[in-house]
């Protein structure tokens, strides 16, 4: 069975080829490039079913690359991995702002990279399927269609905003999403939601969720994700 094509982008030669190694072993079409204009022309013309893009790019860096990509009709929702220094929280907020998918922090183990990339390949095969039907995490169920959810066979009373945020990171279990990504995909013309009262509703989630609660995690310096 033939697997999908990745697009490994660094110009540290070593790490590409580890890179490369690795998720070649694991049967998937490997192209590679290690400058962030060689990365727009590989992916724009080969079209790969995934990026694993360093930040630190000579030339043009990892968040024009993943900008660039974002705005082009082609390239709009392909997955990006982000590769970064340890510590740099404020690019790996900046690039998940832009639409990157993930990030992995250097140095980082290769197993722990491939589970990111086959976790984003497998959601990006289940996000084919209609947002609006009924969803179900364990015990907890969220059906859009009657805006309702219900957590051990009881419902759940949830305000307008709880509820969007809770269906919005559920739909997309396991990827981190910034305050202002969770902003942007939750805010209605009948209700406000800034940066700060995302936390707000966060608590406001936990507390109803019970035990329960640990569904939605914290990344620390970044935002939050339900946990796969």
């Amino acid at each position: 069975m033939t697997k999908e094509m990745i697009l490994i982008v660094d110009d540290e030669e070593d790490i590409l080829e580890l890179i490369k190694y690795n998720l070649a072993h694991e049967g998937y079409t490997i192209l590679t490039a290690m400058s962030g204009e060689d990365a727009i022309k590989i992916a724009t013309q080969s079209q790969p079913d995934l990026i694993v893009l360093d930040l630190m790019l000579p030339g043009i860096d990892g968040l024009e690359v993943t900008r660039y990509l974002r705005g082009q009709p082609g390239t709009h929702d392909m997955p990006i991995v982000m590769l970064t220094a340890k510590g740099e929280e404020s690019d790996i907020v900046t690039g998940l702002e832009l639409g990157a998918n993930d990030y992995i922090s250097k140095p980082f183990s290769p197993k722990v990279l491939i589970a990111r990339i086959r976790a984003i390949l497998r959601r990006r095969k289940k996000d084919a399927v209609d947002a609006a039907e009924i969803r179900q995490e364990g015990d907890l169920i969220i059906d859009r269609k009657r805006h309702t959810v219900t957590l051990m066979g009881e419902a759940m009373d949830l305000t307008v905003s709880e509820f969007e945020l809770l269906s919005f990171l559920a739909n997309k279990k396991g990827w981190v999403f910034t305050r202002n990504q969770i902003v942007d995909a939750i805010h209605g013309d009948n209700y406000a939601v800034t940066e700060r009262s995302v936390d707000v509703i966060i608590v406001g989630l936990r507390k109803k969720l019970k035990t329960h609660a640990s569904l939605i995690e914290t990344v620390r310096g970044v935002g939050y994700r339900f946990r796969e």
